[in-house]
């Protein structure tokens, strides 16, 4: 039986207009998240924009006030400007602050947006960490990450669309509220004119994300093929094997199938964008038309002829942005919505209370039966691995590849959990401990160690990231792991940036980069070191050095070794053999060598090879 695949993006189904309605409802706790990174910010904007809301029927009513004014001073004989003036005074004064509160509005716009997109960048690393290796491997689960990993910028914008919305409905309340005092039949020539449009908009929306979603897995691939086609990691290959029209044939055809539909999406949302538009301007020069008539009747004045044109088209103009930012915070809200799903992932975690680690360990570790398949799979990594490491004894496992040597040492640590059997510490289950109390016992390097372009420092104090400014233990590891000669050669000594990424930045040989990474760990005093193919890039004298070191340096610590130099196997107490999964061979060389198995016929082949 296949191991079952995680919870992922498995609906492939099209997002509808009632879908992006549905995602509104992550709005609320989205504004809680961005009250929780600044308060004070967040009542500032609040509060302008709760001001500046009202500036526009202010300014089209004093407007009006001064026109009026002026055809009645010039009406009289005896004529008084001190009114005039006054109204003048006033409709400057509001000006000035509309125009100093949009200037904080966008400042603390930006310095929220900023806080936010820091505040839920932050959330998503810290949420990845939680979730399994398997998870994290599985293709559709990573598009959920993909999709909440790359919209900050859309979460941020809809930030501000969301508080302009709110500025905006109020402007619109105030503007609505001198229509219907005025005239109001304007309001249903109004809604005639807008509808239309609205709900073009929101059609188009959620196609749109419907096609961002549907093309995330491609996107990806796009993303990738750039950082390929033009990074230093890839050049030698890129330019020694001639791949650079393999890649660019392969971007421009993969892009430009993003670019033939979105083309047609855009145009047919340009089209009937373009045919409602007309219906709104007709609407307008109706309603304008309308006012002309009540003028020249004598109903209304002229300057109530300014108050309702002018806030017939600002008010048309702001439903127009309103509907406008509605379908895109509908849209937005459906990417916050994959934020938030992400977010709110619940890892598998055992409720029972947990076993505390013992302060030493006294027996060490049992296989029990071990089987494993890798998620979506039906083939077993391994089949009934069964074998006692001791405590204090350095085990070296040795097997051809893809025999399961790895993939055992990611069950001893927890990545996974295995299909069938068990792992115990001190006879007790290691799932009944808590897992980061567990894996903390561990020093561990892995063949594919991740070259980290930091600082020396700190690529060595990733193993214990809590003395990252302790020279004294960072140098202690460094000598341990023969990669103080690394330090001595930087200009910068711990200080050196590595890497080509970044300036100043100086990339390490394969031999240097495996001693920085041995360095790792030894940076704590670990109960269980753990070496996978550690040293694959080094020569053979200095592996011999690592290993004769090693081997002194975790005199009574229980150890695991995986290395295809038999030379370096050797060196362990006792050598675990496995093949196609399974333990085929477990004894001291010396024992492995009399037996006329895998292990002796790899050794002398090796052996032979040296001759």
């Amino acid at each position: 039986m296949p191991r079952p695949i995680p919870k992922s993006i498995t609906d492939k189904e099209k997002t509808s207009v009632r879908d992006s309605f549905k995602a509104l409802k992550t709005i609320p706790r989205f504004f809680k998240e961005i009250y929780r990174a600044s308060p004070k910010l967040f009542f500032v904007n609040a509060f302008s924009r709760l001001l500046n809301a009202f500036t526009p029927v202010v300014i089209l009513w004093v407007g009006k006030m001064i026109i009026d004014e002026i055809i009645l001073q010039v009406s009289l004989e005896d004529k008084d400007f001190t009114m005039l003036w006054n109204y003048v005074i006033i409709e400057f004064s509001v000006a000035v602050l509309s125009d100093l509160l949009g200037r904080l509005i966008n400042l603390t716009d930006g310095l929220l947006g900023d806080l936010y997109s820091n505040a839920s960048s932050e959330k998503i690393i810290r949420k990845t960490s939680e979730l399994t290796i398997a998870q994290l491997e599985d293709p559709e689960f990573y598009d959920k990450l993909e999709r909440a990993r790359t919209q900050t910028n859309s979460r941020v914008d809809l930030m501000t669309n969301a508080l302009g919305q709110a500025e905006s409905l109020i402007s619109m309340v105030s503007l609505i509220a001198g229509l219907i005092y005025f005239e109001p039949i304007l309001i249903l020539i109004l809604v005639l004119s807008i509808i239309p449009s609205f709900i073009n908009e929101a059609k188009f929306s959620s196609t749109r994300y419907s096609l961002a979603r549907s093309w995330t897995a491609e996107r990806r691939e796009l993303d990738y093929l750039r950082f390929i086609g033009a990074n230093n990691q890839t050049a030698k290959e890129i330019k020694l094997f001639g791949l650079t029209d393999f890649i660019a044939e392969r971007f421009k055809n993969l892009s430009n199938d993003y670019y033939l539909i979105n083309k047609k999406l855009s145009l047919r949302q340009s089209f009937y964008g373009s045919l409602f538009n007309i219906l709104g301007v007709l609407s307008y020069y109706g309603a304008y038309v309308y006012i002309i008539l009540r003028v020249l009747t004598g109903v209304i004045t002229i300057g109530e002829l300014t108050f309702l044109s002018g806030s017939f088209n600002r008010l048309r103009n702001n439903l127009q942005g309103f509907f406008s930012r509605f379908t895109r915070i509908s849209e937005s809200a459906l990417y916050l919505q994959d934020y938030f799903d992400f977010i709110d992932l619940t890892v598998e975690q055992n409720a029972e209370a947990k076993t505390a680690m013992p302060k030493t360990i006294k027996e060490g570790f049992q296989v029990n039966n071990l089987h494993f398949a890798y998620a979506g799979s039906e083939t077993e990594v391994l089949k009934g691995v069964t074998f006692i490491l001791k405590a204090g004894e350095k085990m070296a496992f040795v097997g051809q590849n893809g025999a399961g040597k790895t993939t055992l040492i990611k069950l001893f640590l927890r990545f996974y959990e295995p299909t069938q059997g068990e792992i115990l510490l001190d006879g007790i289950n290691i799932n009944q401990f808590d897992v980061d109390a567990y894996r903390k016992r561990f020093g561990v390097i892995f063949q594919d160690f991740f070259k980290y372009e930091f600082t020396l420092r700190e690529n060595i104090a990733v193993g214990n990231i809590d003395q990252v400014q302790n020279d004294e233990v960072i140098n202690y590891a460094a000598s341990k792991s023969l990669a103080e000669q690394v330090v001595t050669e930087m200009a910068d000594g711990l200080e050196q940036r590595l890497g080509r990424r970044f300036y100043k930045g100086t990339e390490l040989s394969g031999g240097q980069w495996q001693k920085v990474a041995l360095a790792r760990a030894y940076m704590k005093d670990a109960d269980v070191m753990v070496l996978d193919e550690p040293t694959s890039a080094l020569d053979a004298q200095a592996e011999f050095d690592v290993f004769e070191r090693f081997i002194a340096l975790t005199k009574g610590k229980t150890s695991i070794i995986i290395s295809h130099r038999f030379s370096t196997v050797r060196m362990a107490d006792r050598i675990l053999v496995l093949q196609n999964g399974q333990v085929l061979e477990l004894g001291t060389h010396e024992a492995l060598m009399a037996n006329p198995k895998l292990y002796s016929e790899l050794f002398k082949l090796q052996a032979a090879g040296y001759q």
